[in-house]
């Protein structure tokens, strides 16, 4: 052992010396992420990362702000990005080394540049676009139509908010009087669960999607930083994706997220929301009405030229009919004399005929009996000849079984009892 030993004070204090004392390590400008920031008492902590292409962290050091300091600069840096100094946040910074006795080495901040935050910012929200637009889902959403009239609105925001609020007493309470049906999906809408609570209220939505003409996502005024909250992926991924066309208010006209890049309809506030939905109701209603004018004035002037068409046919009808009576009058007179012309040309040489048909019918219809009445005769006179009586007399008989007559000896059996009819009578006969 050589030289007399330091305490541990003075080492750190000769560190201090070498650290606080070098231009290398005073007011010097780096880049780092933020890691558990935390403000207490007016003053900023945090963690000031450094991470490899992979992940991996390469150097780690405690940084502060002091409230002198952290006043003015969080209020420039908010003002220039719309963030708060946050965890997650790349960061440039102008820092100087402190070396404590007994907290150890630090970086203290002296000044920001947004500048720097707000292209780290941009650059994650065009990573996010790039992805969507490779999956071939950025523009799903925006590619919906809102149905014509659209009362059936979905509504996902936080409970109680005066957002919500607001738009609900615009769209009730509209001059129109329009009906629209509305429901709260309920999330959280700031802070690092509000992504996965926004996911779940559209899964909810979703599973009744034909209930619902399109959705509203709306927020009210707040911290700026509270809109990091919207820039996800998962969050952007899963509006795109959604079946039904939905509209963002979240409170803020100038700043713009990833979901006003995906979604259908980007309006700024929740009251825009509403006044929107109604604009579009007030818009149809117009329409309906402009159409009943229309319909109207048509019936109105087609009613005004029919009673005037029907005033001038009631002026002409008592001259019409009187003209048309005295038309048929003449037409009948003149019928009536063609009538009896052709009538008595036509009659004179028909009673003729008739009188020469009647003398020649009643010459015919005399032969024509008379050969008739001939052949009657004749004909009773054969009947007579052929008739079974005179069969009989002429000594034949007729040999009857059961009232059948016989015609031969087979059909006779023995012992049957025959009727034997002769001219003068008839008698019974057994058969052997």
């Amino acid at each position: 052992m050589t030289g007399k030993p330091i305490s541990l004070l003075e080492l750190t204090q000769r560190i201090s010396n070498l650290v606080m004392n070098n231009s290398a390590t005073q007011n010097v400008w780096i880049t780092a992420e933020l890691q558990d920031v935390a403000c207490r008492g007016g003053h900023c902590y945090m963690e000031l990362l450094q991470k490899d292409e992979e992940g991996r962290q390469v150097a780690r050091i405690r940084g502060c702000c002091w409230a002198n300091i952290y006043g003015p600069l969080s209020r420039r840096f908010l003002e220039a990005t719309g963030q708060q100094f946050t965890s997650g946040l790349k960061v440039m910074l102008r820092v100087s080394a402190a070396m404590h006795p007994v907290f150890g080495l630090s970086l203290v901040i002296q000044e920001a540049n947004p500048e720097y935050t707000m292209g780290d910012l941009v650059r994650r929200r065009n990573e996010i676009l790039l992805r969507l637009q490779q999956e071939g889902i950025l523009e799903d959403n925006r590619s919906l139509r809102w149905p014509t009239v659209t009362q059936r609105v979905a509504v996902i925001s936080a409970p109680g908010a005066a957002g919500y609020g607001d738009f609900m007493n615009q769209l009730i309470n509209n001059p129109s009087r329009l009906k629209f049906k509305t429901r709260l999906f309920p999330a959280v809408m700031q802070g690092a669960s509000a992504p996965a609570s926004i996911i779940a209220a559209l899964a909810e939505i979703a599973k009744e999607a034909n209930e619902w003409d399109g959705v509203v996502i709306i927020r009210g005024g707040g911290a700026t930083s509270d809109l990091q909250a919207f820039e996800d992926y998962g969050l952007a991924a899963s509006v795109a994706q959604f079946p039904l066309p939905i509209a963002i208010g979240i409170g803020h006209e100038r700043d713009v997220t990833v979901l006003d890049w995906v979604a259908n309809m980007r309006l700024k506030t929740p009251t825009a929301v509403a006044e929107w939905l109604i604009g579009k109701g007030e818009a149809v209603l117009g329409a309906l009405m402009a159409a009943g004018n229309k319909i109207v004035q048509y019936a109105t002037q087609r009613i005004s030229g029919d009673k005037e068409q029907l005033a001038q046919a009631e002026a002409l009808l008592p001259v019409a009919a009187r003209g048309a009576v005295d038309r048929s009058k003449g037409a009948v007179t003149r019928a009536a004399t063609t009538l009896y012309g052709l009538s008595s040309g036509r009659i004179a040489p028909a009673r003729t005929r008739l009188d020469m048909v009647a003398s020649t019918l009643s010459t015919a219809s005399s032969a024509i009996l008379r050969r008739h009445a001939e052949r009657l005769d004749a004909s009773e006179k054969l009947l007579e000849v052929l008739s079974p009586a005179a069969t009989l007399a002429r000594g034949y008989s007729i040999t009857r079984i059961d009232g059948h007559a016989v015609t031969s000896v087979n059909d006779v059996p023995l012992g049957a009892l025959l009727e034997i009819t002769l001219a003068d009578g008839s008698f019974l006969a057994h058969t052997p």
